[in-house]
C-alpha cells in the first residue's frame, strides 16, 4: 500500500550521488558555520548539501521552548555525514492497519504493543537539520538570476516524520527544469521539525513555562534560515514557495495564520498544502489534561522538572501516549495558544486575520479518511459518542445538529451509504478536505488561486505523495499522472502559473469553485466537492 510511505527514508546517496570525492565538492560559508557538500550526483546533476543545522539543540532548558538560532561553529568544515530524524511515536491503531493491508496480521486481536518499532538509530532531541538540494546549474551561476526555492514539510500526524521520507525530488528537480523559461527549476529544501510531545506540548502550565506549538516555530526557523541563507545556493529568498502534506499541508496553513496575520508577511510568497490536517484541540482543559497525562508518565509535576529528566524517559512518555491514541488520531497537534496560533485556522481565515500575499494551490484525495475511521463505526450511537469523545463539552444541540443535519443517518443518499461511509465523510471533512475550502474562499478575492482532487483509485490520504515525488518507473505509480502532477507543481512555484507545458489545465478556482480531477483516464475540470453547507457550518467551530 502507498499508505506506508512514512516509513522511506533517504539521503539520495546512491553510487552516482556519491562519485565525486570531497575534496571536488562545493563549501557554503553560512557565516555561523562552514557546509560543504556530502555528494553530487551524476545522473541528476546536483548537489546534496546534507543535515546543515538550523537551530541550536532544543534539549534541556530549550525543552517545551521557541527554537534558538545556530551557536556559531567554524572550527571545522561541516559535511552533515550523519543522517539526523526528531523523536517518532506512532498510535497502535494506525500500525494495525498497516499490518493488516501488508498482511503480517490476520486480525485486530494480534494488534497491540509487540507492533510498535524500535527507535531509529538517526532519532535524537539535537534534530533540527535540513537539506538543501541545488542543480549545479544554478549553484555554479550563483551571481546571475537567482533561482525559484520548493521547501517541503513532511507529514506524520505531528507525532512521526522526517526529512527524506517521502523519496527523492530528482524528479521534481527534472520536471521543474522543463516549465522554468530559462530551464534552471528549481532547489529543493526539506527540514527536520519536533513534533509528539517535544513539540506540541500544549496548555496553561506549558505556556507558564515554556512555549506551546514549538514544533511551529521550528518550521518557522527553518523558513526564516531559508530566508536570510538561500542565496548562498543560488536561490532566491523573494521566490520560495512552500510545500507539504497532510500534518505538512496543515502546518503551512498554521504558518499562513500566524499571529492572525498581524506580525508581517509569511517567510515565503506561495504555498501549496496537500491534504492539509490537523484535529481540532481548540479546548484548553484538553491541552492541559494532555500535559499532565505527559507529567504523570515522567512522575513529575512541572514543566520545569520535565526539563531535567533524561532523554530516554521523556521518549518513552510520549511513545506510550501516542501509542494509546484515539482512533484515527496521534495525540499531539498544534492548538491555539493566543500567540502564534491566535484561534483555530478556519476561524482566522473568516475574520481575514492572515497573511493576504501568499498565493495558494490546494489539493485533497477523493478518499482521505477511509483509513482513519473506526470499524467500529457500525451504527448511530457510536458517531454521536465519537462526536462527544472528540469535542470535549460540545453542546447537545450541536451534537444533534451534526449527527441529524449534517450527516443524517440516512443512506439512500450519493454521499454516503452506510454507517462507516457516513463516518468517513464527516471525518474528511472536519479533518481535512474543508480546509482547502476555507483556504480557497479566503484567497480568492486577492489572486488567482488553484486546487485538484487525487482521483486515482483508492485515493487513500497520503497516496498523492509517490506521485509527487516520482522519478521514473515506481510500481503501480502512473507517470501519465505523475509527471503533469510534478508540472503542475513546479510551474506554479516558479511562474505562479501551474498551466505552463498543461494538456489541461488546472481552472482558476473563483466563485464556481473549480478543481482539477486527476484520475486514471486523465485530468479533468469538476466542481469542488468540499464547496459545501457542511464546510461552511464546521468553519464557525459551534463545536466548542
Amino acid at each position: 500500500m502507498v499508505i506506508l510511505w512514512p516509513f522511506a527514508l533517504g539521503l539520495f546517496t546512491t553510487a552516482s550521488a556519491i562519485a565525486t570525492g570531497c575534496s571536488e565538492l562545493p563549501t557554503v560559508d553560512l557565516g555561523y558555520e562552514l557546509h560543504q557538500a556530502i555528494s553530487f550526483n551524476e545522473t541528476g546533476q546536483y548537489y546534496n548539501f546534507s543535515n546543515i543545522r538550523y537551530a541550536r539543540d532544543p534539549s534541556g532548558d530549550l525543552r517545551f521552548a521557541a527554537p534558538k538560532p545556530p551557536l556559531r561553529n567554524r572550527t571545522s568544515v561541516q559535511r552533515g555525514e550523519t543522517n539526523v530524524a526528531c523523536p517518532q511515536a506512532f498510535a497502535v491503531w494506525y500500525l494495525c492497519g498497516l499490518a493488516q493491508q501488508s498482511g503480517t496480521i490476520k486480525s485486530t486481536k494480534d494488534c497491540g504493543p509487540s507492533l510498535l518499532p524500535p527507535p531509529d538509530p538517526a532519532e535524537r532531541e539535537d534534530c533540527l537539520f535540513l537539506d538543501v538540494i541545488v542543480p549545479r546549474s544554478i549553484f555554479d551561476n550563483r551571481k546571475g538570476k537567482p533561482a525559484s526555492v520548493m521547501v517541503w514539510v513532511y507529514g506524520g500526524g505531528f507525532a512521526f516524520g522526517k526529512k527524506g521520507q517521502d523519496g527523492n525530488p530528482a524528479g521534481l528537480l527534472a520536471q521543474s527544469q522543463q516549465v522554468d523559461p530559462e530551464g534552471r527549476g528549481i532547489i529543493y529544501v526539506q527540514f527536520n521539525y519536533r513534533g509528539g510531545a517535544f513539540g506540541f506540548l500544549q496548555g496553561p502550565s506549558v505556556q507558564a513555562n515554556g512555549t506551546a506549538n514549538a514544533g511551529l516555530l521550528d518550521q518557522r526557523m527553518a523558513l526564516e534560515w531559508v530566508q536570510q541563507h538561500i542565496h548562498n545556493f543560488g536561490g532566491d529568498p523573494k521566490r520560495v514557495t512552500v510545500f507539504g502534506q497532510s500534518a505538512g499541508g496543515g502546518s503551512i496553513l498554521h504558518q499562513i495564520t500566524a499571529h492572525g496575520g498581524s506580525n508581517g508577511p509569511a517567510p515565503f510568497q506561495k504555498a501549496i498544502m496537500q491534504s492539509p490536517g490537523f484535529p481540532l484541540v481548540p479546548s484548553r482543559y484538553q491541552q492541559e489534561n494532555l500535559t499532565q497525562r505527559f507529567l504523570k508518565h515522567l512522575n513529575v509535576s512541572t514543566i520545569a522538572e520535565a526539563r531535567q529528566q533524561p532523554y530516554e524517559a521523556l521518549y518513552a512518555a510520549n511513545v506510550a501516549i501516542v501509542a494509546n491514541s484515539n482512533y484515527g488520531t496521534f495525540t499531539w497537534a498544534p492548538a491555539p495558544d493566543n500567540d502564534f496560533v491566535p484561534g483555530l485556522p478556519g476561524t482566522l481565515l473568516s475574520e481575514g486575520l492572515y497573511d493576504k500575499s501568499v498565493k495558494i494551490m490546494t489539493g485533497f484525495n477523493s478518499h482521505e479518511t477511509l483509513f482513519f475511521t473506526s470499524p467500529n463505526n457500525t451504527n448511530n450511537a457510536f458517531f454521536v459518542n465519537n462526536l462527544k469523545t472528540t469535542f470535549l463539552g460540545i453542546q447537545e444541540s450541536v451534537v444533534n445538529h451534526v449527527s441529524e443535519v449534517l450527516y443524517p443517518p440516512i443512506f439512500n443518499t450519493t454521499l454516503y451509504s452506510d454507517f462507516f461511509s457516513r463516518a468517513e465523510l464527516a471525518l474528511a471533512e472536519s479533518a481535512f478536505t474543508c480546509n482547502t475550502y476555507y483556504l480557497q474562499k479566503a484567497f480568492r478575492q486577492f489572486s488567482s488561486t488553484y486546487g485538484y482532487r487525487f482521483n486515482i483509485p483508492p485515493g487513500y490520504h497520503g497516496e498523492d505523495v509517490p506521485y509527487t515525488f516520482y522519478n521514473g518507473p515506481n510500481g503501480d505509480i502512473n507517470a501519465s499522472v505523475a509527471i503533469p502532477l510534478q508540472r503542475h507543481l513546479t510551474s506554479f512555484a516558479i511562474r505562479g502559473n501551474p498551466n505552463k507545458g498543461a494538456q489541461v489545465r488546472m481552472p482558476v478556482y473563483g466563485s464556481e469553485g473549480l478543481v482539477l480531477d486527476l484520475t486514471p483516464e486523465g485530468e479533468n475540470v469538476i466542481s469542488d466537492p468540499s464547496h459545501n453547507d457542511r464546510c461552511s457550518w464546521w468553519q464557525q467551530s459551534l463545536y466548542y
